[in-house]
């Protein structure tokens, strides 16, 4: 199917640079490798090339509308969506300056930073030191879900929905990536009301245990859509 046609389906017709952009993402798919063999078919490659485009030029995307249309599940959309951006050499990267000012909250950048980098000392403090080296902090689920969290804490109304689609996670990974820094950083992150007793605090922190390794080895497992395990 024509780039055009999809992005039209997809209501982005409107921006021509961007769908020229798409469609060069498309051609270089093409020359660098056989997407097929990730089971990612040209209509999927289409509607992701869309979205890595629509992320470059900043055009809102319904990933939900892409997903129903790619007749994927949303896992194994994001599995290709990981697996082609990968494969280009494309990295979604979020700034904490930048969501601040999308948002309307240029308040909560200071606090954020803060808890990112608390977040980052705790977290790795629970690991040992072999696994401290393959942790990256800078993916953009740990920044969207941080901002979110500071601004539900300061009582602030910001589209979770919105931050979900521009770090490009799931819904149940993004609720994973909050609660694990609820519950180490409930200092900066918390809210009172939601304060959760020791023994609760203690069973969430056995997500550490996989946080490190889940995006290494989500394109290479059998898809077990069960898996909510942490993207990092």
């Amino acid at each position: 199917m024509d780039m055009s046609a999809i992005a039209a389906r997809l209501g982005l017709s409107g921006s021509r640079p961007f769908v020229r952009k798409a469609a060069e993402l498309r051609r270089l798919c093409d020359i660098n490798f056989d997407s097929s063999v990730l089971g990612i078919g040209e209509v999927c490659k289409a509607i992701i090339c869309l979205e890595v485009a629509a992320t470059k030029f900043q055009v809102m995307f319904d990933r939900s509308e892409a997903v129903q249309m790619s007749g994927m599940s949303e896992k194994a959309y994001i599995r290709s969506f990981n697996a082609l951006q990968n494969g280009l050499g494309v990295k979604t990267t979020l700034d904490v300056r930048e969501l601040g000012i999308q948002f309307g909250c240029v308040r909560l950048i200071p606090f954020v930073q803060k808890g990112l980098v608390l977040y980052k000392e705790r977290f790795l403090a629970a690991l040992p030191p072999s696994r401290r080296s393959s942790t990256d902090f800078g993916r953009p689920m740990f920044t969207a879900a941080a901002f979110y969290l500071c601004a539900k804490r300061h009582k602030l109304k910001v589209d979770k929905l919105k931050l979900i689609d521009l770090c490009g996670t799931s819904s149940s990974g993004f609720t994973t990536v909050s609660t694990s820094m609820g519950d180490l950083c409930f200092d900066v992150f918390g809210i009172a009301k939601e304060k959760k007793d020791p023994t609760s605090i203690k069973g969430n922190r056995e997500l550490l245990d996989v946080l490190p390794s889940k995006r290494k080895h989500e394109d290479e497992s059998s898809g077990d859509d069960n898996d909510d395990k942490l993207d990092v």
